[in-house]
């Protein structure tokens, strides 16, 4: 039962992805310009997607 539950609260892939979009990128190893744009273009969707669902929240609880 323990390890369902577990299991369950475990971030999986995509929450992982979320981590790793956020943190700061590593000196060492420098990404592409492609893969640096796709990860911006990623925060600024997340961010928007974010917003958006805070006002829906404020609106449907309002």
């Amino acid at each position: 039962m323990a390890n369902k539950v577990k299991e369950f609260f475990q971030l999986g892939e995509v929450g992982n992805y979320f981590i790793r979009v956020f943190r700061k990128p590593d000196p060492d190893n420098k990404p592409n310009f492609n893969l640096r744009m796709m990860h911006g273009i990623n925060k600024i969707s997340i961010l928007m997607f974010l917003f958006a669902f805070i006002i829906w929240l404020v609106k449907r609880l309002a």
